[in-house]
């Protein structure tokens, strides 16, 4: 007996509007929540109670239409039309009320049950407008919510209007256009009542059939007569107004909603120029917007430096000294070989990875609910497009910082598949969360937190360089983008605390028994002497060609799996603990290894989710770049240290 299927829910929105910010307070925190357009690339599933009754909810992708022009909009269109939706929340910025209704009014032709969210009350109230929430009800004839997503304000309500609505749908007419345009919606309905065929309804189709919509032509099939009305009737748009006819369509939603704006919203003051359009002309100004960006993340850096410096420290002397404890109780056999590598891989884990994990992680959300990631995102944009991208891209490189695996998944936001390609091929060469905990703690641990931010900019400039010469290889031009920035929002503790912790519970539940294991297997096979072979068998490449300790050459076995391995695994390779490193290596030699080690073939995951998203060949031709590229700059760095010494 099959399963029923839950009442389905889905949230649309347009980007930035906080459709997932509500996703993610109903569903918990299950999926990215980010103050930055297009961050929700694939639907998130999940289950939530209202009352007593379960519901499903999906929280689709951002769309500003229902016009697919990418993925993710068809994604939007995939799940209302192909899948069965009960009820549509349309979640709307209160702030940008004029903007936000055009999607509303689009969504209300496709004749379901809508609720609308109206997000971000108290922005809007700081800008002094002050929209009548009954008289939107009454204009638009749909339930009008206002909610406040990042304090969980209104979210209750708006659950039990969804439930009230799907179980007794209210009954609302459709926007009404023009009376012209309103006259050939008509008859194109009248001529549909016996050819749809398909779940769409009537006069949504119309409308997509008079705007010439691919999606919607390739989904019906329309007899030759109604074929030449629609043509007849969108010649006549054409030659009336001197516009296409989805322009048409498009202008008289505009007016409508502009219109509907007006009339439900007044402003209690003058307008003043606010402390965020003061702000902006700070932090993005075209000067001194990056110098200002460059002193935010050395801060930035330097904050975590001065919490995970004393921590490791601090935590490697109980360390050291059970180490040195086992030592004496087993002496050098298998026993001691298996404890030592346990200790080393749990330990490791707490004195190396996690004093600059945690702090990193919760910077980055400090930065990015404020709202600071997408002005940088702003000021970046010219850089972008200097290496043949647009600011869209930037989207998944700012996810890069965090994971490199998600930030690939996010390129499916990209149009075009030659900026996918790009994008993708440059995201390793980004320092996610591993690296940046290898450069942490080998650079700024044992040279200063200032090498550590200038070897941060190096591998910006490198990848600019890098993209450059892509763009040889995919010579079309990426299409244009207006790069939209949110408001201010001041972060929420409870948020970023919670951002921090999962973030952290996946390390621990993913990284940290590969780790576990990795260690214990390094003891293993150093008790074996095995490590002695590989390490002849790379000696070539460690020792010959990056002037590196042979000894390193096992730990980059490890570093495919996770980066963060090969750090500790280089303590264990070396046979010393944190404090005596540079007895047995230089300064120069950490800065070749951290190089070579953060621009080296990407980590399993990276590399199978490259495979998973653009194909076989494009996953080994990244390996191949990284390889490559690691190579020549870990060279082309000994060289001139060896020049300058």
């Amino acid at each position: 007996m099959s399963k029923e299927k839950l009442p389905t829910i889905v949230f649309i929105g347009q980007p930035n509007s906080g459709k997932s910010t509500l996703y993610n307070s109903i569903a918990g925190l299950k999926g990215e929540v980010s103050n930055f357009p297009g961050t929700t690339v694939k639907h998130a599933h999940s289950k939530v109670n209202i009352r007593g009754k379960v519901f499903q909810i999906i929280d689709l992708p951002g769309t500003y239409s229902l016009n697919p022009t990418d993925e993710a909009e068809k994604e939007v269109l995939n799940h209302l039309f192909l899948d069965k939706v009960n009820l549509i929340i349309n979640v709307i910025d209160a702030s940008l009320l004029n903007r936000s209704l055009e999607l509303t009014l689009e969504l209300m032709e496709t004749g379901y049950p809508i609720v609308v969210a109206l997000n971000m009350m108290d922005i809007a109230i700081k800008k002094g407008i002050r929209i009548d929430v009954e008289k939107l009800k009454r204009i638009l004839g749909v339930p009008v919510v206002p909610i406040i997503a990042t304090r969980g304000k209104g979210v209750k309500e708006l659950l039990d209007i969804a439930k009230r609505e799907i179980e007794n749908p209210s009954k609302y007419r459709h926007p009404e256009l023009s009376k012209p345009v309103e006259e050939k919606i008509q008859k194109i309905v009248n001529s549909l009542e016996n050819n749809i065929g398909l779940p769409f309804n009537k006069r949504f189709l119309a409308i997509k059939l008079i705007e010439g919509e691919k999606y919607f032509l390739s989904k019906v099939k329309l007899n030759q007569r109604i074929k030449e009305i629609i043509k007849e009737i969108s010649q006549h748009l054409k030659e009336w107004h001197k516009l296409p006819p989805a322009e048409v369509i498009s202008a008289n939603r505009h007016h409508l909603s502009m219109k509907i704006a007006e009339e439900v919203c007044r402003v209690e003051h003058k307008r003043r120029i606010g402390w965020e359009e003061r702000l902006d002309e700070i932090l993005m100004h075209p000067i001194l917007g990056y110098p200002i960006m460059f002193i935010i993340f050395f801060i930035f850096f330097l904050f975590i430096f001065k919490i995970g410096n004393p921590l490791e420290e601090l935590l490697y002397v109980p360390l050291y000294n059970l180490r040195e404890f086992i030592s004496l109780k087993f002496g050098s056999g298998l026993i001691y070989y298996l404890l030592d590598g346990l200790i080393q891989g749990i330990g490791g884990g707490i004195a190396v990875v996690l004093p600059y994990f945690i702090p990193l992680i919760f910077g980055m959300s400090l930065l990015e609910d404020f709202g600071y990631l997408a002005r940088v995102g702003f000021l970046m944009d010219t850089f972008i497009h200097r290496i043949g991208l647009h600011g869209k891209s930037f989207a998944p490189f700012i996810l890069g910082f965090g994971c490199n695996v998600p930030a690939i998944m996010a390129t499916r936001l990209l149009e075009s598949r030659r900026d996918r390609i790009i994008t993708s091929l440059l995201i390793p060469f980004i320092p996610c969360t591993a690296r940046t905990t290898v450069i942490l703690a080998l650079i700024a641990f044992y040279l200063g937190p200032l090498p550590a931010l200038a070897f941060y900019f190096f591998n910006l400039i490198l990848i600019g360089i890098i993209g450059r010469i892509l763009t040889f290889f995919f010579p079309s031009p990426s299409p244009g983008l207006i790069l939209e920035i949110p408001s201010y929002k001041i972060p929420s503790f409870k948020s970023i605390a919670q951002k921090t912790y999962f973030k952290l519970k996946s390390f621990i539940n993913f990284a940290w028994p590969i780790l576990i294991a990795g260690s214990i297997f390094l003891s293993f096979i150093q008790y074996l002497g095995l490590d002695k072979s590989i390490n002849s068998f790379l000696s070539p490449l460690m020792y010959n060609i990056l002037g590196l300790p042979k000894e390193l050459g096992v730990t980059l076995i490890f570093g495919i799996l996770r980066k963060e391995l090969s750090l500790i695994m280089m303590l264990q390779a070396l046979g010393v603990n944190a404090q005596n490193v540079l007895s047995v290596i230089s300064p120069q030699q950490i800065i070749v290894f951290t190089v070579f080690l953060s621009l080296f073939i990407p980590c399993i995951s990276t590399f199978s989710i490259i495979w998973r998203e653009l194909g076989k060949r494009i996953a080994f031709i990244s390996a191949s770049l990284n390889i490559s590229i690691a190579l020549i700059v870990s060279i082309l760095v000994k060289v001139i240290f060896q020049f300058i010494r």
